[in-house]
């Protein structure tokens, strides 16, 4: 399946997601204390914000196209994930502040249970092992594993990488990937994909395995220096992680993001990004 193709049935997929939608029946609304949800079913007293009045974010940036840092925006930060937290907080009747942090403290809770944010946002696939520490929305995305390497390199197929050096992220699916299906390769765990593309750039890697988006975007940035050669399905989907146990949090988060879809809003912040056209052109060099 070439990436056109892919994105196409990745934003299919996205649409199908089934969607719950209940709040709390206190009788509260958004028009008698400013602090409920804009759909009136939840009181944000409900929803224990470490700050009253915001919804606050932790995500793990930069990791475009999903996050990334971006002065001209009013949290001063832009991305697919960003878009889907600031209609959920519009949604809400919150502000939205937006914290960069790691993805280990993320993806263990430490940073959710430490008070640093409400939710986190950073391209996090829903697993059983995270939801030992987390609570997780619905999922907003669904993403497939893909592998980067230098154009031209003898490395065409995963099968490929036995005694090659290849970069993944540390705490990742793409690194729990690479582990399973490529045990003869040297993996190096980096923190960030910032540090894996100078890794490759550089010459101390010869492939990056990681989600597809975030390598569609390192190869269009490349001016052809860089190619995808292989994709993985491995049924991953994105949810926005929260502290374990704050089922209100959820409820309400699911709820906006039902709305996001029922009024095309999704498609449209979907289409922003994740264009068939963009995605194609991508790899094109």
């Amino acid at each position: 399946m070439n990436i056109r193709s892919l994105w196409t049935a990745t934003a299919v997929a996205g649409l199908v997601l089934s969607l719950s939608a209940c709040g709390s029946d206190d009788g509260a609304d958004a028009g008698d204390t400013g602090t409920g949800t804009g759909t009136g079913d939840v009181a944000a007293a409900d929803l224990d914000l470490v700050t009253d009045g915001t919804l606050t974010v932790c995500s793990d940036v930069p990791y475009p196209p999903f996050e990334d840092f971006d002065e001209s925006a009013p949290s001063g930060f832009s991305g697919f994930d960003i878009d889907i937290v600031q209609a959920v907080a519009d949604g809400l009747g919150l502000d939205l502040a937006v914290k960069d942090s790691s993805f280990d403290g993320l993806q263990s809770g430490l940073s959710l249970n430490a008070g640093e944010c409400d939710l986190a946002a950073s391209a996090m696939t829903i697993t059983d092992d995270r939801k030992k520490n987390l609570d997780f929305s619905e999922g907003y995305y669904d993403s497939l594993q893909s592998l980067l390497v230098p154009a031209g390199s003898d490395i065409t197929a995963i099968g490929d990488l036995a005694g090659k050096k290849v970069g993944v992220q540390q705490g990742t699916t793409g690194e729990a990937y690479t582990k399973e299906n490529a045990a003869d390769a040297d993996i190096i765990a980096f923190p960030s994909n910032a540090e894996m593309f100078q890794a490759i750039q550089a010459g101390q890697v010869a492939a990056l395995l990681q989600d597809l988006p975030v390598n569609v975007d390192n190869a269009k940035k490349s001016d052809g220096k860089f190619e995808i050669v292989e994709e993985y399905d491995t049924e991953e989907t994105y949810g926005l992680a929260i502290k374990k146990g704050n089922t209100a949090l959820v409820e309400a988060v699911d709820k906006q993001l039902g709305e996001l879809r029922e009024s095309g809003e999704y498609d449209t912040l979907y289409d922003k990004y994740f264009s068939a056209d963009d995605a194609a052109a991508s790899t094109d060099g």
